[in-house]
């Protein structure tokens, strides 16, 4: 059927198109109502039908935003995120976006509406590494509705985003990390030592208890959601090999959960120092010694890191109550996070003339490329260690 045009009144048409039939075996017409001489309707009749041969939508959908949200929620992100990922395109939408779009007629979304959800955003002071992440999402739900023939185009691809500012990695020297080991394993401001300890409570450790972890943490190079999820079947003290297999996730409600690591290479196995391989021998002694004092109290989860009854550490527990107070301790900077850590071992390795794609492997990063760009800035110190060593081997060192 190529189409007809019906007259309504003067300079009025309707304007028919089949579109087949739908799943059901229905018949489905578009039709629409144009005002103009009959020469133009008829050109209108042309892009109908135009659009409906090249498969785009030529009906206006009826679904709200919202509506269309659930849906793509339901049939196309559950199946393809995982379960943290997916929550948090739950909260970005419910959050930020539904309160301002979310009774428009997605059909008539526009450009202009989605940058109103943005700058609402922005004058909330939310930051631009927030606003770009809910573009992220809403964008990919646009997307599909493009695919699912609903929309013609994406109308979010046509909305202006603020400039994200990269924070500046901060990386701890040689010296600086010697500082922070020695106070890691002497601090006595940490909450291992309270001012007031209850009587009967366990003997109070040498430094910090956790100061293992913030030992592995340098210089195994992992991310904190890797060894907060670690599992004493995960090391083998014979090798010295420590094996990466999973994270440790939170939702909303602070409830834990294991989830996969964060791409394939972050499934990897970790060889570690001596001195941090004796170290988690003894906090595995102490850890068993806790487990006796603590009785029916304590949860065997198997955690290598884990609170004095068994539970999984919170990472802010982690920083505020020992982290923090190492490095004050330690006299460093209180700007270091505990991300901070992991850069610190790609940058002492690298600086030390590491390959980058073993210092890559260490660290899980996808490619060595990722590794490259992020911690370019110790690439001219190897370029410079590189041109010594040409001429030790070529000139014999006499330039």
């Amino acid at each position: 059927m190529r189409g007809q045009i019906i007259k309504r009144g003067d300079n009025t048409w309707l304007l028919r198109v089949s579109l087949g039939r739908d799943a059901n075996g229905k018949r489905r017409v578009h039709n629409e109502t144009f005002h103009g001489t009959k020469k133009a309707a008829g050109e209108q009749l042309t892009a109908v039908l135009h659009k409906r041969d090249r498969g785009v939508a030529v009906e206006p959908t009826k679904l709200t935003v919202d509506q269309y949200l659930d849906r793509w929620l339901a049939d196309a992100a559950k199946g393809a995120l995982r379960e943290r990922t997916y929550a948090s395109y739950e909260d970005v939408l419910r959050l930020y976006v539904r309160d301002v779009i979310g009774t428009t007629v997605l059909s008539r979304l526009t450009p202009l509406a989605i940058q109103e959800v943005y700058t609402k955003m922005r004058d909330d002071k939310l930051s631009a590494r927030t606003i770009r992440y809910a573009h992220a999402v809403l964008s990919s739900a646009l997307t599909q509705a493009v695919k699912w023939r609903i929309l013609p185009h994406n109308p979010a691809a046509y909305v202006d985003l603020p400039r994200q500012t990269k924070k500046e990695m901060q990386a701890l020297s040689p010296e600086q990390a010697g500082q922070f080991l020695e106070a890691a394993q002497t601090t006595v401001d940490c909450a291992c030592h309270p001012k007031r300890q209850t009587p009967g409570s366990p003997p109070r450790p040498k430094g910090c208890r956790y100061s293992p972890l913030f030992g592995l943490a340098l210089t195994g190079g992992l991310r904190p959601g890797e060894y907060l999820g670690l599992q004493w079947q995960d090391m083998d003290f014979d090798s010295g090999i420590l094996t990466v297999r999973r994270t440790l996730v939170r939702n909303a409600k602070g409830e834990w959960s294991f989830d996969e690591t964060k791409t394939k290479r972050s499934a990897r196995s970790v060889p570690l120092p001596r001195t941090v391989t004796r170290a988690l021998v003894e906090h595995r002694r102490r850890q068993a010694a806790e487990r006796l004092e603590a009785g029916p109290d304590y949860q065997n989860n198997d955690f290598i890191f884990a609170t004095i009854t068994g539970k999984p550490l919170e990472v802010r527990n982690l920083v505020n109550r020992h982290f923090k107070p190492i490095l004050k301790t330690a006299k460093l900077p209180a700007s270091l996070r505990l991300y901070d850590l992991r850069h610190s071992c790609a940058t002492l390795l690298l600086a030390q003339g590491e390959h980058p794609k073993i210092v890559s492997e260490r660290l899980g990063h996808a490619s060595v490329t990722l590794t490259l760009d992020t911690y370019s800035h110790v690439l001219p110190t190897m370029q410079q260690q590189a041109a010594e060593r040409l001429e030790a081997v070529l000139f014999g060192g006499r330039g």
